[in-house]
Parts: structure tokens; sequence; C-alpha cells
């Protein structure tokens, strides 16, 4: 029992929320439409300099398509690019299966402040002739 309540003393609780990236994107091809990942990683840079898109599987193609529309339209630079495989189990306690994973850093391109503004003046003055 003394062991039990040493081991107790003894353990280390750490904040798990402090390890969870805050400019981390975690895409899926079934949840949200690829522009909403689009507006969503713009929104991240514009409050951290930089995003961290990741996706598993199938959504790959869904992550790389929005870095290249961020690439294309001068917003962002690539910084990073890490693939790897992680374990994981099928529904239901199956057999484990290895998904592919990748993840991309971006950061702001050096015209990404410029760019915003004109895109908000443009929203601006459309929403103004509407009006």
């Amino acid at each position: 029992m003394e062991g039990v309540t040493e081991a107790v003393n003894n353990l280390n609780i750490s904040d798990s929320s402090a390890s969870i990236k805050k400019n981390r994107i975690q895409v899926s091809n079934t949840k949200k439409p690829l522009f909403f990942y689009v507006n969503l990683a713009k929104r991240y840079m514009q409050q951290h300099n930089e995003v961290e898109l990741s996706a598993l599987g199938m959504a790959i193609a869904t992550v790389v398509t929005i870095a290249e529309i961020l690439k294309n339209n001068g917003l962002a630079v690539e910084k990073k690019i890490i693939t790897s495989t992680v374990d994981m189990r099928e529904e239901s306690g199956g057999r484990p299966v290895q998904k592919a994973k990748i993840e991309i850093l971006l950061g702001k391109s050096e015209k990404f402040d410029e760019l915003m503004a004109a895109a908000a003046a443009e929203e601006a003055l459309d929403n103004e002739e509407q009006s």
C-alpha cells in the first residue's frame, strides 16, 4: 500500500491542452467543404503567422489542395512537410490498420497582409454596391 501511495504522490499530471497546437487544422473529406478549410487557414495565419494542416488517408489530397490554393494565391509559403504512417484500429476493436498521414506547415507570404487587406476592401466595396 505504501508503494501505491508513493506512486500516486509522484504522479505527474500535465495539462494535455498545452500540447494541442492552436494553429493546427485537422482536415476531413466528409465534414466540411474545401473553402471552409481555406478560409480557416487564412484566419489562423493572420492570428499565428503560420498554420499546420494535417490529414489522414483519403483526406491527404484535400490538404494538398488547400495548401496549393493558398500558395498559388500568393498567401502562403511552404515551411515543412512531414509524411508518416499511424497505426489505427478499425471500428469496434477490429484489426490494426496503418494509415498514411501528412502534416504541412505553411507560413505567411511577404504579401499576405497586403493581399488580405485588398480582399477585405474589395468585399466592403461589393457590400456597399449591394445596399
